[in-house]
């Protein structure tokens, strides 16, 4: 081949033909860190329509098959994400939430007004007993957010007697088998408030400290281990962390929450699915900016504990828009596209990357509300873009993470410039290796070298694309199987390298073997 033919190969595989080029290196050794599989938890808040008309359709429900009330198809559909956690009862709605009020025969329980979104009122016919009934038909663990913002100590301390203590061994587990359930559910993940800056209470850090530690002290768990989680950060607050980290003690801490969503802006989110190129790259943006928060925070808390004990937990993440027309602006409903498999692939990507320290992660949230894998609408159901790259990355749980190095072209829009292409990689108990790969440019596809440290022979045992025609393409009620994963047939692997091309706005899954 000449020079000159050589540079215009080069020209066609990058600017004229609108392919660009990435090299991959996967490092295929032994490796260091686990990718939890607690990093693909989920979120349920009483908010909208998330639990009421979501999880829980009543136990009068006809139309809609169920067991006590909770909505079976929904069961179904996230058993096969293998779903390992679930967060409630909230967000904002925990700092309000008084567990009392519900538990014990239905009739007997009081209704509250939902003050946080939309004044609703409820009428606690879903509470612990509900919720945690849920979590074992998911095969899931619960993860319960206590009232620190207008509970007291007492009251969460009693919840955690209620729920994990043995019957018979002080008054709240002997409440607890006169409610039906004599054996304790023994949960072990438990937050301490939640966005204690804000809904929670708008403390300050140093306030907050306080508050947790006293909080803290008095929850015992009986036979099960706590694994206590502070209220954390907010995007890029370093100083909440680095207040937790430096004035809380180790034996009263073993995670620190961060939120960050893909928001273009607080006062004008834009729209959810009929959005420009201009605003999916705003909210692209901001997705990868959990790359840079997770590192700053992740460095802070190495500060004080190098032995990377404390997790990082990243229990609120994803996209939020403006609600879709004609629904009520408080329940937060939004459509789901495949801008969001974009957040959903490369937020994914960077929790896997930094497995050392994030163990868990939940999406905000499970259905009907935000970035949410489930749509309902009557006995209709929809499983979004999102639910689907869940389901595809679901091989990386409790896998070995492989350590990766990326040369990627950018996206570019306006002057700006993002990193086109992101990946993870993982080897499972099985010895199989999974990569996974995200191309956010809307227009180009790219042509991917991964180059393996090892040469022995693999081979593509799987692969799967999710991919559609345009980022603002969604599954619809009419047409819900609009975007779904398809076989990829493009992959090829030789003496350690692999090639495949991947289209404009993708997420690609490889499996060898």
């Amino acid at each position: 081949m000449t020079r000159f033919t050589a540079l215009l190969s080069c020209l066609l595989l990058t600017g004229i033909s609108g392919f660009s080029q990435v090299s991959v290196t996967i490092k295929t050794g032994p490796a260091r860190d686990t990718i939890s599989r607690h990093i693909y938890g989920h979120f349920a808040e009483h908010l909208g329509r998330c639990i009421y008309d979501g999880f829980y359709v009543g136990e009068g429900n006809k139309t809609i098959p169920n067991r006590d009330g909770i909505r079976l198809d929904i069961i179904d559909a996230l058993k096969k994400l293998q779903i390992p956690n679930l967060r409630w009862p909230g967000g904002c709605f925990a700092d309000t939430y008084h567990w009392k009020d519900g538990v014990g025969p239905k009739k007997d329980r009081p209704s509250m007004i939902n003050v946080w979104w939309g004044n609703t009122t409820e009428d606690n016919s879903f509470g612990t007993h509900e919720f945690l009934q849920l979590c074992e038909m998911l095969g899931a663990e619960p993860y319960l957010s206590g009232n620190v913002g207008s509970g007291t100590v007492q009251e969460l301390s009693d919840w955690v007697k209620y729920v994990n203590h043995p019957n018979g061994s002080s008054p709240m587990p002997v409440w607890r088998a006169q409610n039906g359930r004599a054996t304790p559910w023994q949960v072990k993940y438990w937050g301490i408030g939640n966005e204690a800056w804000g809904c929670g209470g708008n403390m300050t850090a140093e306030y907050y400290a306080n508050v947790y530690r006293q909080f803290t002290t008095f929850m015992t768990g009986g036979n099960t281990r706590l694994f206590r989680i502070a209220s954390g950060a907010s995007s890029d607050d370093y100083h909440w962390t680095e207040v937790l980290m430096r004035d809380v003690p180790a034996s009263l801490l073993e995670g620190v929450a961060l939120h960050h969503y893909s928001v273009i802006d607080w006062n004008r989110k834009g729209p959810a699915k009929d959005f420009s190129e201009t605003e999916y790259f705003a909210t692209m943006k901001q997705a990868l900016r959990m790359e840079d928060l997770v590192r700053k925070h992740s460095e802070i808390m190495d500060k004080y504990d190098p032995a990377k004990k404390v997790a990082l937990i990243a229990d609120e993440w994803g996209g939020w828009y403006d609600v879709e027309p004609g629904t009520n602006g408080a329940f937060l409903f939004q459509q789901n596209t495949m801008r969001d498999a974009m957040i959903a692939g490369t937020t994914l990507n960077t929790f896997n990357n930094h497995a050392d320290r994030v163990r868990m992660a939940n999406l905000a949230q499970a259905v009907n509300v935000l970035q949410a894998v489930i749509l309902t609408e009557g006995n209709k159901l929809v499983l979004t873009p999102t639910y689907h790259v869940m389901e595809m990355y679901k091989v990386h749980q409790d896998a070995a993470l492989l350590l990766t190095e990326i040369n990627t072209p950018d996206y570019v829009r306006g002057g700006e410039k993002l990193p086109a292409v992101s990946v993870s990689a993982s080897r499972d108990k099985k010895e199989a290796l999974h990569i996974s790969l995200v191309n956010i440019d809307p227009a180009k596809s790219q042509n991917v070298r991964i180059t393996l440290d090892r040469t022995q022979p693999y081979v593509v045992a799987d692969a799967r694309v999710l991919a559609a025609g345009r980022i603002q393409e969604y599954n619809s009620f009419e047409a819900p199987n609009r975007v779904q994963p398809a076989p990829f047939k493009g992959a090829s692997v030789q003496q350690g390298v692999v090639r495949l091309t991947m289209p404009p706005g993708s997420v690609i899954v490889l499996t060898l073997k």
